[in-house]
């Protein structure tokens, strides 16, 4: 597989954190866990800042599905259930996923999701702000998209929480470990990179039922379906903290100073689900660290003004 060679310059200028306002769609495993459910809130309470195009159900496998199939539909089925709790449409632009994970590089699995990215990718032209693709789950929606039309790797900025950090003993990651070949397509087809790990950089962005309970219950009806859902994931919420860290990656489109980040070279994801590092190849942008507090102070106050309007 060829893809395009952007120059450095045009790279380099991808991976600069955004300042003003975005257009993104945003691609999500909504029903794996309860932290999708935050970060899709998050995306479309932030009209200030990005303009959300189109939703896309991602594939998953776990205790809360029977297959990737059926995790793509609970997904798609969780995207509408939070349109409708958020008084807001779907408007045409909540699409299904992928119902299996990418085989290879030779065979994308082809999807509402991947020809939608590809078609409103390729509206624009290479020179035109990018479409950021922010991916919160299992990236063969994306991945698939980049296999079918390479030439939207000039016109998209990707956003992925997937790995683990690079100092990590492994990136075996649930998003990562669960599509191999797609995580490789991303690091090694030379799109636009923005990765935000999860373990020891965005696993910090820990809230608790007691807080929730405190600033987000009572205040609006998808304010009390998110602390519900958090409240049920642990039946003794007692001195127990969950992770929500797919808001990060909306967290680093409002105010990039709250996920500090790097240029690095594009990691190689090796056999062993471990990181392998070789100095000539791309660059991508990783973050290294996340300012908790920043993020959730910003989350509450939407979701306090979203039961205020």
């Amino acid at each position: 597989m060829q893809f395009p060679r952007l120059s450095e310059a045009m790279r380099l200028a991808r991976l600069e954190p955004p300042t003003g306002r975005v257009t993104m769609v945003l691609d999500t495993d909504t029903y794996n866990e309860v932290d999708d459910q935050f970060a899709v809130t998050y995306a479309l309470l932030s009209p200030e800042k990005l303009t959300v195009e189109a939703i896309y159900a991602a594939p998953f496998f776990n205790d809360r599905s029977t297959g990737p199939a059926n995790g793509m539909e609970k997904s798609y089925q969780e995207i509408l259930r939070l349109l409708d709790l958020l008084g807001k449409p779907a408007d045409g632009r909540v699409f299904r996923g992928s119902t299996t994970y990418l085989p290879d590089w030779d065979h994308p699995v082809e999807s509402p999701a991947a020809l939608d990215l590809i078609e409103r990718a390729m509206r624009r032209s290479p020179g035109d702000e990018p479409l950021f693709v922010v991916a919160i789950g299992a990236i063969t929606n994306v991945a698939s998209a980049i296999l079918l039309e390479p030439q939207i790797i000039e016109r998209v900025v990707v956003v992925w929480l997937g790995g683990h950090a690079f100092f990590w003993p492994d990136t075996r990651e649930f998003n990562l470990m669960q599509d191999v070949p797609a995580a490789r397509v991303i690091f090694d087809s030379g799109v636009p990179l923005v990765q935000l790990p999860c373990m020891g950089v965005v696993s910090h962005l820990h809230t608790t039922v007691a807080e929730l309970e405190r600033y987000v219950q009572g205040r609006s009806r998808i304010g009390d379906y998110l602390t519900d859902i958090v409240r049920s994931y642990q039946g003794n919420p007692f001195a127990w903290s969950k992770v929500i860290w797919d808001i990060s990656s909306i967290a680093y489109l409002i105010d990039a100073d709250w996920t500090p980040s790097a240029l690095v070279h594009s990691p190689i994801v090796t056999d062993d689900l471990t990181w392998s590092f070789d100095p000539r190849r791309h660059f991508i942008r990783s973050a290294y660290s996340i300012d908790r507090d920043a993020i959730f102070r910003d989350l509450f106050t939407r979701l306090a003004q979203a039961g205020a309007k």
